[in-house]
């Protein structure tokens, strides 16, 4: 069993990006938490039940690595979804079994994204590419249409970029009726930068922990809440959590 890191109520996978992309090999689902995960998952009981279910948590965040230090147990690498996608299509490039269908952002960016991926790999590793309309999780009709391309689409691999915990709730509500898919990945924005249609932090943002920053310059009226309000509780229970005072919400009474 590989080793995790536990982080409020988050286990988070203590593996390098090799190692993972290797044992996709066999199938899994990817989850990427971050410090808004984190946060979301202190007040959501359906979404801790699901990410306590799932293959792979992988580390999003530079921030978590430093809260990982900080913690005494330093996770080895940050895997942020805008980094292993890319890495696993190229991973992958050469085995006909993957076949990945985009699922998420807003009209024609999936598309675009899927001719860019493709243009990369030299094949046609994207099959297909589909962007719901907003609120999509609401509309089982649609969400039915939705199943019925991707079954019908050859793929083998789901990569959904709806947004937390929308992503990870359509996963867990609809993927055993994906017959074909053997490997999920919920990657957020990922599909907008991969069609250029939203910028991406410098390199050096990022490893700095600082792409929370830039993200919110990027789109203030849509983010400045979430990274300046409402995800400061992270720090609070980081603290608890050092000092042995954190509680899950969610753990069952002894």
């Amino acid at each position: 069993m590989e080793s995790q890191v536990q982080i409020l109520n988050v286990p988070i996978h203590n593996l390098s990006i090799t190692e993972l992309l290797t044992k996709l090999r066999l199938g899994g689902t990817v989850f990427t938490p971050n410090v808004d995960h984190l946060v979301k998952l202190q007040s959501d009981s359906d979404f801790y039940r699901i990410y306590q279910s799932v293959d792979y948590r992988i580390c999003d965040s530079q921030i978590l690595m430093y809260a990982s230090r900080f913690l005494g147990n330093p996770i080895r690498e940050k895997i942020s979804g805008s980094d292993f996608f890319p890495a696993f299509y190229s991973f992958y490039k050469g085995d006909e079994d993957i076949r990945i269908f985009l699922l998420g952002s807003a009209e024609g960016v999936a598309q675009q994204a899927q001719r860019t991926i493709n243009e990369k790999v030299g094949r046609e590793i994207v099959v297909a590419a589909h962007s719901p309309s907003y609120g999509v999780e609401k509309r089982e009709t649609e969400c039915q249409q939705i199943i019925d391309l991707i079954n019908q689409s050859g793929a083998t691999v789901l990569a959904i970029g709806l947004g937390a915990p929308k992503q990870e709730k359509w996963l867990f509500k609809y993927k055993e009726q994906l017959t074909n898919i053997k490997i999920f990945l919920a990657i957020g924005a990922t599909i907008d930068f991969e069609a250029s249609h939203r910028p991406r932090a410098p390199k050096w943002v990022s490893e700095a922990g600082l792409e929370w920053v830039f993200r919110v310059i990027c789109e203030p009226r849509r983010l400045w809440k979430r990274y300046l309000v409402q995800d400061s509780v992270f720090f609070y229970h980081l603290i608890r959590q050092k000092f042995n005072l954190y509680q899950d919400p969610f753990a069952p009474d002894d």
